[in-house]
């Protein structure tokens, strides 16, 4: 599937205009994506760190975990739309940036991870899965989000 055609579209859209002509627009939309990065990496930190058994130890998995859920959904969402707002700005550059690419396939995984895999196997109560695989479920979730991170980040050196 060729999606230069929709970097193109992007590149000259509405939100492309905006995001270059108003300098603080986009510092604006930049601030919540900031936001919501730094929400959505912490709930997937202290998730994975309750269900290691580091942190929160005293209380209940399923306690600490259900809030998340909510706050990753938003964090998601806000990410996306903030995200969407920010790569009009540069979408032709994005476009032929490969770690780029990468982040957007390792965010793939990491929603259909949470969506697909790690919410439906943690269920009602967590606690009754064995430890191994409260541990593989951790440890995945925090390999796929750390990619994300990592080659989001990577993107600017690129």
């Amino acid at each position: 599937m060729d999606l230069l055609p929709l970097f193109t579209w992007l590149d000259t859209s509405f939100l492309a205009e905006i995001s270059k002509s108003y300098g603080g627009v986009f510092a604006v939309v930049q601030m919540f994506h900031l936001l919501a990065m730094a929400v959505l990496g912490g709930v997937v930190i202290l998730g994975d760190l309750r269900l290691l058994g580091v942190l929160m130890t005293d209380i209940p998995t399923a306690k600490v975990l259900r809030p998340t859920y909510r706050a990753f959904d938003i964090a998601l969402f806000a990410l996306v739309l903030t995200g969407i707002f920010m790569s009009s700005a540069v979408a032709m550059k994005l476009f032929y940036n490969e770690m780029y690419w990468v982040k957007m396939i390792a965010l793939l995984v990491g929603v259909l991870f949470v969506y697909a895999i790690r919410r439906p196997l943690l269920g009602n109560d967590p606690d009754t899965l064995r430890p191994i695989s409260r541990t593989l479920i951790a440890l995945s979730s925090l390999v796929t989000w750390f990619t994300v991170a990592a080659s989001g980040r990577w993107i600017g050196f690129s």
